[in-house]
């Protein structure tokens, strides 16, 4: 039986429509890139090897912990807060303005419902305790990333909601219903309705596909978000590169920084687009924040690290009290 056809079919189901627009310094027509990166370890035979050789750290199977306390509906001008859900998702309150960062409350970080990383823990603030979400800002199309029954669900609860995405994204997002979606440029910015709160699209170095056909198709990217009360900057999935020091000395210095520190290992395989958690110490100081808030761990067993791993190898690397590593589910002030 002949079965490429149909492998064919089913990943060009899940792949996503290419961006389509004129060259760039990071896009060639076809592709995306990040100048002067690495190509990410990528081909069947490298990810057999990992496969093959993993020693995963230990993770515990899914249990239900207790729930944060809601975050209030609002912050004052000149105010910050931030509050850690779970994986990349974070809530930033600024000027009135509520934030919402990569959301998934999806049970597993998959194209399908029974296959795929499943979260060992729930989201730390309910669903429906969320306050009005005004922004959704989504750092590429990876499905721990972009959960497109999450995205529906924000705007079904929050009609006027925003969803901001790189280059490409746009036309997936709607073609899945999603209304009111922008797609951003690297160094492109745009204010968020009639607010005093700005969006600007930065680089950071990873890759972007849904299926087999759409590798780097569409445009990975890091926000700042700027605001009366400073600039918070969100860096989504990223390796460590020189674009923190841009961001730093283009946009910067920053009252948070909200970094990814999981999914490290094995580095031979993850360094080309994945943090180690001594590297977001390391970008901590590039962008002059002041205050850094690790996020990607803990949630979706996606490599070797165990679900430890990365706090405790951040805590080896760093005794900095600027380091807030905050429980799911818990919010705190950022300090002016």
């Amino acid at each position: 039986m002949k079965i490429w056809p149909s492998l064919l079919a089913l990943t060009a189901c899940f792949s996503a429509p290419r961006y389509v627009g004129p060259q760039s310094d990071h896009f060639d027509g076809e592709k995306f890139f990040t100048p002067g990166a690495p190509p990410p370890t990528r081909g069947v035979g490298k990810l057999l090897k990992w496969q093959l050789n993993s020693e995963q750290g230990p993770w515990r199977s899914y249990r239900e912990e207790p729930y944060g306390a809601p975050p209030p509906q609002h912050v004052a001008p000149g105010a910050l807060r931030v509050t850690f859900i779970n994986h990349a998702t974070t809530l930033i309150q600024l000027d009135g303005v509520n934030v919402l960062t990569d959301p998934i409350y999806a049970a597993r970080a998959s194209p399908v419902g029974f296959a795929g990383p499943h979260r060992v823990r729930p989201p730390g603030i309910r669903f429906e305790e969320l306050p009005v979400i005004h922004a959704v800002v989504i750092s590429h199309n990876h499905y721990d990333h972009m959960d497109v029954a999450t995205l529906l669900r924000v705007q079904d609860a929050f009609p006027g909601v925003q969803i901001f995405a790189g280059l490409g994204n746009k036309s997936f997002l709607e073609s899945k219903g999603l209304r009111q979606v922008a797609q951003l440029d690297w160094w492109q910015s745009t204010q968020l309705g009639a607010t005093a709160v700005k969006l600007t699209s930065v680089p950071t170095q990873h890759f972007s596909n849904r299926g087999l056909t759409d590798e780097d198709g569409t445009l990975w990217t890091g926000w700042v978000i700027e605001g009366t009360s400073g600039r918070t900057y969100f860096a989504g999935d990223t390796a460590y590169g020189p674009h923190f020091k841009a961001a730093g000395e283009r946009l910067g210095p920053f009252r948070l920084a909200v970094l990814p520190i999981g999914a490290y290992l094995p580095e031979w395989f993850m360094a080309p687009v994945h943090m180690t958690p001594a590297d977001a110490v390391k970008a901590k100081a590039d962008l002059a924040a002041q205050v850094m808030v690790p996020m990607h761990y803990g949630t979706f067993p996606l490599a070797d690290d165990g679900e430890e791993a990365a706090v405790a190898a951040l805590r080896e690397a760093s005794e900095d009290p600027a380091i807030w590593v905050l429980g799911f589910g818990e919010g705190r002030e950022v300090p002016p």
